[in-house]
């Protein structure tokens, strides 16, 4: 065939200036992101010594409020990673990131299109036709009848031009080649904004966890407040009537009696604030359970102790904390990001290179569409250089730069609140447990002295005042002691929550994605 040669070596030539583009396209503009090693101290600090549980350098564990040998709290632990609403919504922002950073990968590949249509036509014969010496009073052709091309005869009509169908198909393509990394950087933002929305949402699974079992201390606390207070109101009623049946008889005085009364609508005015307390900490776990309000009462409102914390509590070593914190790993995620999109607002400034081709199916006459003669097509590449911009590509890579030093800043601000958080948790739970054991040793001391002034009050030698004085202590540093208690397992939460626990067990899988292995976690695999 005529003139397939010249069209063979031209679209050789084509083919191979596209592959010499193709691998011009490895180079990569911007810096490169390296890990961040975070510094670590060679040990724990604890403020004050440990008088019953301490830490100790043992892997974490993960499921760590199982170490409590509680089942209803790890019960509730699963029904908020089923039905807690925040965590499902950071769950839908992590599948936003999934599919934000697939649209970014589409870059990489040609994009094709497909296109058919039909129109009846008519050309002005007073329009481009003009030019090709087609006019209103020339004679007519058979241009309508697909045998001639617009040429100086006119079609048949009555202004010199007659109308006509046109219907055609084909389908087009375009891809741009990456020589800069311009896609490759954007690609590399998703990823790492992929990375830190998964992180986000284990940030919030730990914060979940921690707060579940805060909550849940809480509550068996007051709850044993609430009983606490109960045996001391019936102590008090007691207490009461025996004033009473003294003062009929003669035995004792009306101020006796009075101070009696006292003390028992003090301990009937402590129950009403324990109860609205004992209501909200129910409504707080059933929302955190993702459940309407009282739909715990029935499984938790029985008063059980608050769980005590074990003698050791594995924490791991200081240097796997960067790995372990949520916070921490977003941090350095976001600055990822950051620096891969100074990459991007570098790429501005060089050219853009695109491949695109057509081939489409064009004739006047439907039966001539399956003809290959029928065929029209344009291929060839498309450069872009940005010329003047005002200043804008400059603004973007300064606006990038100071992103990428405000993240730096705030990875070194995250890594330094960790370690803050932790040696405040660790602080507060050796002072909650020296508290507690001074505490106990009071109230016993409390019971001592009011067994003793009980006795002389009832042979006759002690002032009822001072058993009242030395009750109303003894049953104030009890219900002391179990908040003490409670503090001493709240502070223990706190610890794994600043530790970073809990959320590798509850979602190793990387939502069902690709994942590979890093510092002894799992990470989503890059796209």
């Amino acid at each position: 065939m005529p003139g397939t040669d010249g069209t063979r070596a031209r679209l050789r030539r084509l083919l191979s200036a596209t592959l010499s583009l193709a691998v011009l396209g490895g180079c990569t503009v911007g810096p490169n992101y390296h890990h961040t090693v975070q510094p670590a101290p060679a040990q724990w600090h604890e403020s004050l010594p440990a008088a019953d549980s301490h830490v100790t350098t043992q892997p974490i564990t993960a499921r760590w409020w199982e170490l409590y040998g509680d089942p209803e709290l790890t019960s509730l632990e699963e029904q908020v990673v089923a039905g807690n609403l925040d965590l499902r919504i950071a769950s839908s922002r992590l599948d936003q990131s999934l599919a934000e950073r697939n649209i970014a990968r589409a870059a990489r590949l040609p994009h094709v299109d497909g296109a058919a249509s039909y129109a009846r036509e008519r050309a002005s014969p007073n329009g481009v036709m003009s030019l090709l010496g087609t006019g209103v009073n020339q004679s007519t052709g058979t241009i309508a009848s697909g045998q001639q091309g617009f040429g100086p005869a006119a079609a048949s009509g009555s202004s010199g031009s007659s109308d006509f169908d046109l219907p055609q198909y084909g389908v087009s393509a375009s891809w741009e080649v990456d020589l800069w990394g311009h896609v490759r950087r954007q690609i590399e933002v998703a990823n790492a904004t992929l990375q830190a929305a998964q992180d986000q949402r284990r940030d919030i699974l730990v914060s979940l966890m921690a707060e579940t079992a805060s909550d849940y201390i809480a509550l068996r606390s007051v709850q044993a407040q609430i009983a606490l207070t109960g045996q001391n109101l019936d102590t008090a009623k007691r207490l009461v009537d025996l004033t009473r049946l003294r003062e009929r008889e003669g035995a004792s005085a009306r101020f006796e009696t009075a101070a009696a009364n006292g003390q028992m609508h003090d301990f009937e005015a402590r129950l009403p604030a324990l109860r609205s307390q004992e209501a909200h900490l129910l409504n707080a776990l059933s929302f955190l359970v993702g459940r309407e309000p009282g739909a715990l009462t029935a499984e938790l409102g029985k008063v059980k102790a608050v769980p005590p914390v074990p003698k050791d509590l594995p924490v791991g070593l200081p240097s796997q904390l960067a790995e372990r914190r949520p916070d921490v790993r977003m941090a350095e995620e976001k600055l990822h990001a950051a620096t891969a999109s100074i990459g991007v607002a570098i790429s501005e400034f060089f050219p853009r290179l695109t491949l695109s081709g057509s081939l489409d199916i064009q004739a006047l006459q439907f039966g001539n569409l399956g003809t290959w003669a029928s065929r029209q097509y344009g291929f060839g590449p498309t450069m872009t250089l940005p010329l003047f911009e005002g200043g804008k590509l400059k603004g973007q890579v300064r606006l990038r730069r100071a992103e990428q030093r405000e993240a730096a800043i705030a990875l070194q601000r995250t890594m330094l609140k960790a370690w803050q958080e932790i040696d405040d948790a660790m602080a507060d739970l050796s002072a909650a447990q020296t508290r507690r054991g001074r505490l106990a040793d009071e109230v016993e001391a409390n019971r001592v002295a009011l067994d003793m002034a009980q006795r002389q009050y009832e042979a006759g030698s002690g002032d009822f005042l001072r058993v009242l004085t030395m009750q109303a202590t003894l049953q104030t540093n009890e219900i002391t002691l179990t908040e003490a208690g409670a503090d001493i397992a709240s502070a223990s939460t706190r610890l794994y929550r600043a530790l970073g626990g809990g959320w590798d067990t509850v979602y190793p899988d990387c939502t069902g994605k690709p994942c590979h292995a890093q510092g002894g976690v799992t990470r989503l695999a890059p796209g």
